[in-house]
């Protein structure tokens, strides 16, 4: 049964777990404000958009101006006798409305009777709407925004602004119903297009007003709105302009349709980033538009859940995962937490789509994610406190009396084991024979000798240790320890701190040996001779005791490294970041803060970074490696393919100036694209701009040899043996600015060298440098 004490220290504990999960519920209520953890809820919500894309509407058609009208055509901008000759040829097919998503802000002086030809042909249309804009640049008399001409503008069907609201990620997620002056602001464009197309739709304004006053710095938005994306770019039924032109499309194409022209060339119009971009692409802001018509017409709709709603929807899964913990078992309960996190993940998913109302579920997963370390940690330190005055009292007092009854089994799951403990701890006694018998299993080498240091008793871990072979049955080299001196198996063992040798003939004599003390032998391993003499036994002797360290020393320098990387390397600019936010606070108005946000991103990226290419060099040197067959040449081309956006920003070109069409290989695809990108990107980085950089593949007598040349500084052959020690750079005086802790070539010689391959180096000063991978030859990878 449970003594006073032990309930005492109960209580003690459901107090503290008490106030534990209430300051964890605080902080996911705190964490679940609309302004927190932006990043996170998006890639959440950005994830369910792109899950639960939908059909495009029928009834939408885009006429595309693209490269290959441009190739026709000329040069943008076209005459407008061009749009007025497509105007025209839509109008006939009696669409519902065409949105011209072009600005024609400005008369062409060139071709003045292009402007009327297009204003007649939009006004005989009579249901075109156009676009207007905010003027950008310094505040002019008027409203503020770039309208078309008067003359078009008198004779579009209505006016829509096209402007939509990126957040602080650069992602298009939402609009405004309205913009513009604040005594007359526009209608988004879609909803324009939808006025014309139903003159009785409800909630439209008139189609035009009289100019407002000249208020142009009072700009309104209003009717912020989430776009409920239904897929990703070139969704929607899409013709080319020259087509249109030409009249090479078919008869109905834009009958009854709600038809947009706008711009999908590179270079040309306005391009987004959105939640539903595949592989970086940008979204034309023409087909923007058309998300935000599919829809109005489909009846989607998607807001942001109420605050006090989204508090509730966080709070629940930490709640329930709480209550796990406290009456489950550990694995039952860290189960039941991954199977709230992945529900609450499920849930922030698809709930847009059922009920229209979008969670931002980022609070809730930091609760669930924190909920069982916190219990872990204040259940093993209550443990760990147990036992360390369970272990004192049986230090002082000896060998106790057992429970007479079994333990208590009150409490929950932690409790029950603790009682257990305590009741177990006093059977001490019954253990002292079994651990005597047991001295030969001992996996540390373990010998008893003599005071005369005679060997008497030696386990096999000490004779495989002094050996160095297995133990074989009948080998005569097997038993040779027992009857030698301890001094001579022992006698290269130096002490690390002296340089002396630790087992001596005169320790043993005068009784001295060390209790514990740490060495270096011969054959260059670190290890703990433990000593302890006996008298009270049959016979005096010691019991000496080795551990091997060497596996734990290489840890500990590895420790360390990683120790210095993390004091040194990435507390640089986190202190940096805690600097610049003292300074602000104690000097406000010096720095705005947009630039001050700038200076913290960039030092939280660039501490990203650092972490980053650190995990990837612990992960290359642990992590399982899945050899398959692979085509060498086709990751060089697809490494210099994913390093061309750095390339540019350097003003560097890179070429793969020879390699065969294929170079069969076996190894793991992953790991060796990210030490090639990493020979690729430093030889970007450390290249002058305007230079090349120079990558080749070449076969040897059972070997790929891929070499990349770039035109830099080049490296000193005395220096050249430190590349690839971790946390080595050889270029912070001559290249400062450029960012990193000396860990990529360290990757790569990791990765080649587990493929069973090794690396060259070719430089010297001022003349750039060549590094090649050699790796095995393969079979031809399927195709």
């Amino acid at each position: 049964m449970p003594t006073p004490h032990s309930r005492t220290r109960n209580q003690q504990r459901r107090v503290e777990w008490a106030a534990i999960a209430l300051t964890l519920l605080a902080l996911v209520a705190w964490l679940s404000t609309p302004s927190m953890l932006p990043r996170t809820n998006h890639l959440v919500q950005d994830t369910g958009l792109r899950l639960v894309s939908r059909p495009a509407q029928a009834d939408i058609a885009v006429i595309a101006v693209d490269d290959r009208s441009i190739g026709v055509i000329g040069r943008w901008p076209w005459r407008r006798a061009l749009h007025a000759q497509l105007v025209q040829n839509v109008s006939r097919q009696a669409p519902r409305v065409i949105g011209m998503d072009v600005l024609f802000n400005e008369e062409d002086l060139d071709y003045p009777e292009d402007d009327l030809l297009l204003a007649d042909a939009v006004a005989r249309s009579g249901r075109v709407v156009l676009p207007v804009m905010q003027r950008q640049g310094p505040s002019e008399p008027g409203d503020g925004a770039d309208r078309p001409t008067p003359a078009l503008e008198q004779a579009a069907a209505r006016l829509g602004h096209v402007h939509v609201a990126a957040d602080e990620d650069g992602v298009v997620r939402s609009l405004y119903a309205r913009e513009g002056p604040a005594s007359a602001p526009w209608q988004h464009f879609s909803l324009a297009m939808r006025c014309v197309a139903t003159p009785s739709l409800g909630g439209c304004p008139p189609a035009r007003w009289s100019d407002p006053p000249a208020d142009g710095a009072r700009w309104e938005r209003a009717g912020r709105r989430l776009i409920p994306y239904a897929g990703g770019p070139g969704h929607f039924t899409t013709y080319s302009y020259i087509d249109v032109l030409r009249g090479e499309v078919p008869a109905d194409a834009f009958r009854g349709k709600y038809v947009l022209v706008g711009s999908i060339a590179a270079g040309l119009g306005d391009m987004f980033a959105t939640p539903v971009g595949q592989e970086s692409r940008l979204m034309p802001g023409v087909e923007v538009i058309a998300q935000v018509l599919d829809a109005d017409l489909a009846g989607v709709q998607i807001h942001s859940a109420p605050p006090a709603l989204n508090m509730a929807f966080n709070l629940l899964p930490v709640v329930l995962a709480l209550v796990a913990l406290l009456l489950l078992g550990p694995f039952a309960a860290l189960l039941t937490s991954i199977a709230l996190g992945a529900l609450t993940l499920a849930m922030a998913v698809v709930l847009p789509v059922w009920s229209g109302m979008q969670f931002a579920p980022a609070a809730a997963l930091i609760g669930l994610v924190l909920a069982y370390p916190l219990w872990s940690w204040r259940r093993l330190s209550a443990a760990a406190q147990f036992l360390r005055l369970q272990m004192e009292t049986l230090q002082r007092q000896g060998l106790v009396i057992p429970l007479r009854g079994p333990a208590a089994s009150s409490g929950d799951f932690l409790e029950r084991r603790i009682n257990a403990v305590e009741y177990a701890s006093r059977q001490l006694r019954d253990m002292h024979h079994f651990v005597s018998e047991s001295l030969q299993q001992l996996p540390s080498p373990t010998m008893v000798c003599d005071t005369e240091g005679r060997i008497l008793l030696a386990n096999t871990a000490a004779r495989r240790h002094v050996l160095g072979m297995a133990e074989v049955e009948g080998d005569p080299m097997v038993w040779p320890l027992q009857g030698r001196q301890i001094t001579d198996v022992l006698g290269d063992l130096i002490d690390i701190a002296t340089e002396q040798p630790l087992v001596t003939q005169e320790r043993l004599a005068n009784g001295n040996l060390p209790a514990r003390r740490e060495g270096r032998d011969a054959k260059g391993r670190s290890v703990l001779v433990q000593s302890r003499q006996f008298t009270d036994l049959a016979q005096s002797g010691w019991l000496v005791t080795l551990v091997d360290l060497t596996e734990i020393r290489s840890a500990l320098q590895q420790r360390d490294e990683a120790m210095h990387f993390i004091s040194h390397d990435i507390r640089a600019p986190n202190a940096s970041i805690l600097t610049l936010l003292e300074m602000h606070q104690a000097y406000p108005g010096r720095m705005s803060d947009a630039e001050l946000m700038q200076l913290i991103a960039r030092y939280a990226k660039s501490s990203l970074g650092m972490a980053e290419n650190f995990i990837q060099l612990a992960s290359a040197e642990s992590q399982a490696m899945r050899r398959e067959p692979l085509d060498l040449a086709d990751v060089l081309h697809q490494t210099v393919d994913e390093a061309w956006v750095l390339a540019r920003d350097a003003d560097v070109q890179v070429l793969v100036a020879d390699a065969p069409e294929t170079a069969p290989c076996m190894g793991d695809r992953s790991l060796l694209c990210r030490a090639l990108a990493n020979v690729v990107n430093n030889a970007i980085k450390y290249s002058p701009r305007g230079s090349t950089v120079r990558c080749t593949l070449a076969a040897r007598p059972g070997h790929w040899a891929i070499a990349v040349r770039d035109e830099g500084p080049g490296i000193a052959p005395a220096l050249q043996d430190k590349l690839f020690a971790p946390f080595q750079r050889l270029h912070d005086r001559s290249h400062p600015g450029i960012a990193g802790v000396g860990l990529g070539l360290a990757l790569v010689r990791t990765v080649v060298q587990r493929h069973g391959g090794s690396i060259e180096v070719e430089s010297d000063e001022g003349k750039g440098a060549e590094f090649r991978l050699v790796l095995p030859q393969g079979e031809a990878p399927p195709d």
